[in-house]
């Protein structure tokens, strides 16, 4: 029987929603901050800077990936808590470790940026993601089980949410496994897979993944 402190305990959803956007706002900013223009030094001329800019291009792709990656996570958990009629301790704290989740992508980033041909690299990038979604799905598993999901949210809603975000991480794993061949080859079909929920298209097949 759960003690009086424990029934109160983080039912709040509002702050539990102010909370996650702080914490993906802080995320998102720290991707950025791995991004360094051209030394001046080594710039002296317009080719140079041109050769320079080329550098970092792959740096600049990881960023964009991972701020997609974080702008599809961020959209997912918005979408589950406005779908809560209340939250409770147990559900809080299983979204805490969610947030843990968003907070460790600016490093899975940096590593992978630093180390693109490097297979270990990337599995530690899929592993964050995993981590992500899993802990997402445990967390609306949650709310059903716990009965706060709003009354007039229909049953076939939730189910979406499962089999979305089940559909999304078996093509993450997918993506991942394409590194035994070519660890760019994973990164382009994870970036597919991205602007697939970032743009949404309107195509039968993939407008239900």
């Amino acid at each position: 029987m759960p003690t009086p402190y424990n029934r109160i305990a983080g039912q709040s959803v509002e702050r539990l929603a102010a909370l996650s956007d702080g914490v993906f706002a802080v995320a998102m900013t720290l991707l950025v901050l791995d991004l360094h223009a051209p030394a001046v030094e080594a710039v002296h001329n317009e080719a140079d800077l041109s050769h320079a800019l080329l550098a970092i291009a792959p740096r600049l792709l990881i960023y964009l990936m991972s701020f997609m990656t974080l702008g599809i996570f961020w959209v997912g958990q918005q979408t589950q808590l406005n779908c809560l009629a209340q939250s409770s301790r147990d559900l809080t704290w299983t979204h805490l470790g969610f947030l843990l989740a968003v907070t460790l992508t600016p490093f899975s980033t940096a590593l992978m940026a630093e180390f693109l041909a490097y297979r270990t690299a990337l599995m530690v990038y899929w592993a964050n993601i995993a981590l992500l979604g899993g802990i997402l799905y445990a967390s609306w598993r949650c709310a059903v089980r716990a009965g706060l999901v709003k009354a007039e949210i229909p049953p076939d809603l939730g189910k979406g949410v499962e089999r979305r975000i089940i559909i999304a991480q078996s093509l993450y794993a997918f993506g991942a496994l394409l590194s035994v061949f070519n660890t760019y080859c994973s990164i382009g079909f994870i970036i597919l897979v991205q602007l697939n929920y970032v743009l949404a298209p309107r195509l039968w097949v993939l407008s239900r993944l």
